[in-house]
């Protein structure tokens, strides 16, 4: 127990209020879409929602930590919205119903019936890097950069959690997604090495396209993707993980897109 000698009675009464909330029962509300961010209840509404089976694809910056803040500050900064701000953008344009930065990172999250589309985000935004920004920043910066990304699905819980939003603190009243789709998905982007997508078994087994699973027909048809081995990796529930180091054809990328969108709306 915090006693009186221990820590200011400021700091004291905030764990104690704190304390308090965490022995109350919460409500939890079952949902089966993520909701709009103005319908995410707050702290002092103790509620939480429960939303099943939520894609997170999560993103990040290869060897962000080798650019540096100190000495190339404009370079640097320049770096950190290319690749963040297309990121925003092109999960967007997809539908994703929710996005969040983390640093040098950035998750999005999709409903259960946008398994197609999740992915095709995913490999839009790598066929980005591959093809632009890591072409772009290097040469500024002379660092190996690129991105790592990982997908997937679970159910997730979310509330508000801090002070009610104002215009002067908005960031101490931020969305709360608990659960193991967006730590697997980060955890899931770290083994990548050179662009490669990491995804879950679990999310593995809903993609069903066959252009998504094997290669356009610009080559002999193969499978495209490969078998992690991940049961040595106690980071994972799972004993096994999905690989595709493949971009966009840059003959049939648009008809193979529009295919695969289409699945996700019949």
């Amino acid at each position: 127990m915090i006693n009186k000698d221990h820590l200011p009675e400021q700091q004291r009464n905030i764990i104690n209020t704190q304390i308090t909330k965490f022995k109350k029962t919460v409500q939890t509300v079952e949902l089966s879409r993520i909701p709009d961010a103005n319908n995410i209840p707050g702290e002092a509404s103790a509620r939480w929602l429960k939303i099943s089976d939520v894609i997170c694809v999560f993103v990040d910056m290869k060897n962000s930590t080798k650019l540096s803040a100190a000495r190339h500050a404009n370079t640097t900064a320049r770096s950190y919205t290319l690749f963040t701000g297309t990121a925003v953008r092109l999960f967007r344009s997809f539908g994703a119903s929710y996005i969040d930065i983390k640093g040098d990172g950035v998750f999005a999250l999709f409903n259960s019936n946008q398994v197609n589309t999740a992915l095709v985000s995913a490999v839009t935004f790598k066929t980005f890097v591959d093809e632009e920004f890591t072409r772009h920043v290097s040469s500024k910066t002379h660092v190996d950069t690129g991105v790592r990304i990982g997908i997937d699905q679970s159910t997730l819980l979310v509330s508000k959690v801090g002070f009610k939003r104002d215009a002067s603190r908005a960031d101490i009243h931020n969305e709360v997604w608990a659960g193991k789709a967006v730590n697997v998905a980060s955890k899931l982007s770290s083994l990548s090495n050179d662009n490669e997508i990491h995804v879950s078994a679990e999310f593995f087994k809903k993609l069903k396209s066959r252009k998504i699973l094997y290669s356009c027909t610009c080559t002999e048809l193969e499978e495209l993707w490969e078998t992690v081995d991940v049961s040595h990796d106690d980071r994972f529930s799972f004993n096994t993980a999905h690989s595709l180091k493949s971009a966009w054809c840059k003959k049939h990328g648009v008809e193979y897109i529009e295919s695969i969108l289409a699945e996700d709306e019949c």
